[in-house]
C-alpha cells in the first residue's frame, strides 16, 4: 500500500500493533495464504506442491515457528526475502516464489507484513525440499536474477491507476499467471497479462487485457468489481480452479476502493488478442 512520509511515520509511532494490522491486509491482498498452506494441513505451514515445468515445489513454513518457519528472520531479512529474492543465508531463491513481482512493493509494505506473520500462530513444520530437473541448482539463481530481473515499468501518473497497478502488479502479482513465459522461465512482457496456455499446474490461464474478443473487453466495470468480489462470471456461472483460491483469499477482501482501481487499471491496459 503506497503512503506519504507522514503515514509511515504514524506507524513508527503507533508501534507494532499497527503495522501487524495493516499487514494483515497487505498480507491477504498478497495472495500469501493459500501458497503456504497445503490442502489440510496447518495454516502457513507450507508444504503446498506447485508442478512446473522444471520439477515439483514445494512452499516453504511462513509461520513464525523459530525453528522451522520465519520466527529468527529479522524485518530485514524478510524484507530481503520477499522483495529481492534472498534467503537470510545469503543464497537465492527460486523464482516460483513470486519475488520478482514483489519487489515492487514498498519496503514499508514488507516490513508490515513481516510484522503480521509474527502475530499468528506458530506451527513447527519442516520444509520439504524441492523435486527438480537434475540440472537445476539453487545457485544458478544469482546469475538468473542479475541476467533477466527486468527494471519495472513507470507507475501510472492517475492515483487511482498507480493504486490498481500497484495491486495488480505487486502485491496480487497476477502477471506471475496470466503472462506468457519465454526462455528461461522469464514473463513475457509484450505480452502481459494476455493469458497463456500453459499456466499453474500446466492449465490454461485467461486474458485480462480489454480485448472485446480474447479478453474481458466485453465485460463492463460492474460486471468486473462483482467478479473480483465474488468470483460470478457474466454469464452466471462461476469461476473454478485456482482463481477461486484468488478470489476466496485476495480480491474478496480488498476494500471496495481497492477493487474499484484494480478493475480501473486492467481496463487501462492495452488490449492483446490471442497469438
Amino acid at each position: 500500500m503506497a503512503r506519504g512520509p507522514a503515514i509511515v511515520l504514524l506507524l513508527g509511532i503507533c508501534g507494532a500493533a499497527g503495522a501487524a494490522a495493516d499487514g494483515a491486509y497487505l498480507f491477504n491482498a498478497a495472495g500469501c495464504f493459500a501458497c503456504h498452506t497445503e490442502e489440510g494441513g496447518q495454516p502457513l505451514a507450507g508444504g503446498r506442491r506447485f508442478e512446473t515445468p522444471y520439477g515439483v515445489f514445494y512452499s516453504p513454513n511462513i509461520s513464525p515457528d523459530p525453528d522451522t518457519g520465519i520466527g529468527a528472520w529479522s524485518r530485514a531479512e524478510f524484507v530481503a526475502a520477499l522483495k529481492h529474492g534472498i534467503a537470510p543465508d545469503g543464497s537465492a531463491y527460486f523464482p516460483v516464489f513470486p519475488y520478482p513481482s514483489y519487489r515492487l512493493l514498498s519496503d514499508a509494505d514488507a516490513a508490515a507484513i513481516h510484522d503480521y506473520l509474527l502475530t499468528v500462530e506458530p506451527h513447527v513444520q519442516p520444509n520439504r525440499e524441492h523435486a527438480l530437473s537434475w540440472w537445476l541448482g539453487r545457485w544458478m539463481m544469482k546469475p538468473w536474477q542479475w541476467w533477466f530481473l527486468e527494471q519495472a515499468s513507470p507507475a501510472p501518473v492517475d492515483p487511482q491507476l498507480r493504486r490498481g497497478a500497484y495491486l495488480v502488479d505487486a502485491l496480487g502479482h497476477c502477471g506471475e499467471c496470466h503472462t506468457p513465459r519465454k526462455f528461461a522461465g522469464v514473463p513475457d512482457r509484450s505480452r502481459y497479462l494476455g493469458g497463456t496456455e500453459d499456466g499453474p499446474e500446466g492449465e490454461a490461464v485467461p486474458n485480462i487485457t480489454p480485448h472485446r474478443d480474447d479478453g474481458i473487453g466485453r465485460w463492463d466495470a460492474d460486471d468486473l468489481d462483482y467478479f473480483l468480489q465474488t468470483g460470478a462470471l457474466p454469464d452466471g456461472d462461476y469461476t473454478g480452479s485456482l482463481m477461486s483460491e484468488v478470489i476466496d483469499n485476495v480480491t474478496s477482501k480488498l476494500t471496495a476502493a481497492d477493487r474499484k482501481a484494480v478493475v480501473a487499471y486492467l481496463r487501462s491496459l492495452p488490449a492483446l488478442a490471442r497469438p
